[in-house]
């Protein structure tokens, strides 16, 4: 099958540091080239994919100080794949809904694999505009702001099964990986690990928008002799900061669409101790996998408990059910429909 992955540009494909669509798109296109299908991949350039690059500027946007504008690069990058849309089987989007009014233009077969929050009121009426473009969630959870979507399924994110290995958790501290913003709720984390008398490593970037949070907020938390703060890690530095980590806190305040972090946890075979809201009872096996807790005084219990679980059933359930293999068939899948219900559609228009 010729497929186009189509990236955001804020981060490279795979990121150098944080960026869950952007590794996502990654995982999903070496996934797809390795079962024998060929992949055109538009993204920024900086990285080398298996997959026939498409270069949408030489830098991930995030990363180019000289880049004054970041939707400019995303319209040229949609145009440049409207340009070459009869080339490909299927089109896959991960761009939002920055591409629709041009989408429902042209007769490749496509979808669009939304990534983010869907609860946001300005976003109600542009899926009762589009109701034809077909969309994915990556957890039922996601979609249910937005009944009116078309949806075509629900696939979860997964990760290659050999990106980690299960550690032994030897490291005596509780980890957060991720970003330092309110919705994460670091500040919870914090709580939990220094009422136990638990050390805990934060791995996390700051975005700009978060700074006047982390300054009036949570840098006077990291003062505690118990708090670690690292900073923003690349890939290469998870597996050891996972890996060792008594157990992942994941003490969100918000609709989490999917949470990739949980199954990088999982695949260390380390248990994570998640905040029940949005994509956490999906992805989470309540009491194999980690816990699910309602509260703070449930965390701190449950983060109390984490050396009763097994971290070899921790990473089996990753090898179950979150491999980038598993994630690419159920796409195939919904690549196969879009194709027969595309020739249904031409066989009808010709008789």
């Amino acid at each position: 099958m010729r497929i186009a992955q189509v990236s955001p540009l804020y981060e490279s494909v795979p990121p150098k540091y944080y960026g869950g669509t952007e590794r996502v798109v990654s995982y999903l296109t070496e996934a797809l080239v390795d079962l024998g299908h060929d992949v055109t991949l538009f993204a920024s350039g900086d990285l080398v994919p298996s997959a026939r690059l498409m270069r949408s500027g030489d830098l991930a946007l995030r990363l180019d100080a000289s880049c004054a504008d970041r939707l400019a690069h995303h319209i040229l990058e949609i145009e440049r794949v409207i340009a070459r849309a009869s080339e490909f089987d299927v089109i896959h989007w991960h761009t939002d809904y920055l591409h629709f009014p041009v989408a429902r233009r042209i007769a490749t077969a496509q979808l669009t694999t939304l990534h983010g929050r869907l609860d946001l009121p300005d976003l109600r009426a542009i899926y009762d505009e589009y109701t034809d473009i077909p969309v994915v969630s990556i957890s039922e959870a996601q979609r249910a702001p937005l009944p009116q979507a078309r949806w075509i399924g629900t696939v979860q994110h997964g990760l290659p099964p050999d990106a980690y290995v299960a550690g032994k958790g030897n490291g005596g501290y509780f980890a957060f990986l991720g970003r330092i913003s309110p919705e994460k709720r670091v500040d919870r984390a914090i709580q939990i690990a220094t009422e136990l008398g638990k050390p805990l490593k934060i791995a996390a970037k700051i975005d700009r928008a978060d700074e006047e949070y982390f300054a009036r907020e949570i840098a006077h938390l990291l003062d505690h002799p118990l708090v670690e703060f690292i900073g923003e890690i690349g890939e290469t530095e998870k597996q050891e900061f996972l890996g060792n980590a008594l157990a992942l806190l994941f003490p969100i305040d918000w609709p989490e669409p999917f949470g990739l972090v949980m199954i990088e946890a999982m695949a260390c075979g380390t248990p994570v101790i998640a905040y029940r809201a949005g994509s956490v009872p999906e992805v989470m096996v309540d009491g194999v996998t980690g816990f699910v807790v309602d509260d703070d005084a449930a965390a701190v219990a449950a983060a109390a408990r984490v050396g009763e679980l097994d971290r070899r059933a921790i990473r089996r359930t990753f090898e179950e059910r979150y491999t980038s293999h598993t994630m690419a068939a159920r796409y195939l899948g919904r690549y196969a429909d879009l194709l027969l219900a595309r020739g249904a559609a031409l066989r009808e228009a010709a008789a």
